[in-house]
């Protein structure tokens, strides 16, 4: 099995506040070293004094969406060429709240993607099925069909993003899927990635769903899960920390 660096990355949503955030990431860079990577995808207004506070650390910082645009009149979008001026390593598409409240579909997800790709940028692409959909049992047609939209516009480029399986009824509800349920899920998004890349096994694919301090050890541990996307735990410095202490 190659190994993989284990990945944690902490997605604030629209939460922060110039005062919050500098408590915030105080807190995060005390609790160093942590043994694995980490960053945080931040509201586009907080980008800035974000990347200067991080700038000096061995901590990274992203954006949480990009368009599809170049450039253009877009009122309300923001470019990855933008984004890569503040330095952002990382970018999140496809989040089940933006498939959900802004109808983004699986290709406009792809296209996101490769965008942020071109640009240097990271795209850490989401998938994941609805309470509905796993207990009709559709889980596997859901993701696999996400996916495959990124794999087919990325083409030899896919190994250069992050896949998170985040699902979606586990999402900010305090429910998780068992580490063997999500590890079911990771292992067949890594078949799916290996029969579009021999590089399969380098991927980093991260879970996502109420991942907390007490559970982060037992999620990590299972062979395809490298990491996490976490939303709710990552405003709490202590509890951030001691999900990446675990990732380490």
């Amino acid at each position: 099995m190659t190994s993989r660096r284990k990945l944690v990355v902490g997605n604030w949503k629209m939460h922060g506040s110039h005062k919050a955030n500098a408590e915030l990431l105080e807190g995060v860079l005390a609790a160093r070293p942590f043994g694995a990577d980490v960053a945080v995808c931040v509201p586009f207004p907080f980008l800035s004094e974000t990347a200067v506070t991080l700038a000096a650390s061995d901590i990274r910082w992203g954006a949480q969406d990009c368009s599809a645009h170049e450039q253009g009149a877009y009122t309300g979008e923001v470019s990855a060429a933008m984004l890569r001026e503040f330095g952002c390593r990382w970018v999140i598409v496809g989040h089940s709240e933006r498939r959900a409240y802004h109808g983004e579909s699986d290709q406009l997800v792809a296209d996101k993607a490769k965008i942020a790709l071109a640009h240097g940028i990271t795209p850490i692409v989401c998938v994941g099925e609805t309470l509905a959909q796993r207990e009709a049992g559709e889980t596997a047609a859901v993701v696999k069909r996400q996916l495959s939209a990124v794999i087919h516009t990325l083409g030899h480029c896919v190994s250069e993003m992050v896949v998170a399986y985040e699902p979606v009824w586990a999402i900010g509800t305090g429910k998780t899927a068992t580490p063997e349920q999500a590890q079911e899920v990771h292992a067949l998004l890594r078949a799916q990635l290996l029969a579009a890349t021999p590089r399969a096994g380098e991927m980093r694919l991260l879970y996502g769903g109420s991942v907390k301090a007490d559970n982060a050890a037992t999620l990590f541990a299972q062979p395809d899960i490298d990491g996490g996307l976490i939303g709710g735990a990552a405003l709490k410095a202590a509890d951030f920390a001691a999900i990446c202490r675990a990732a380490g």
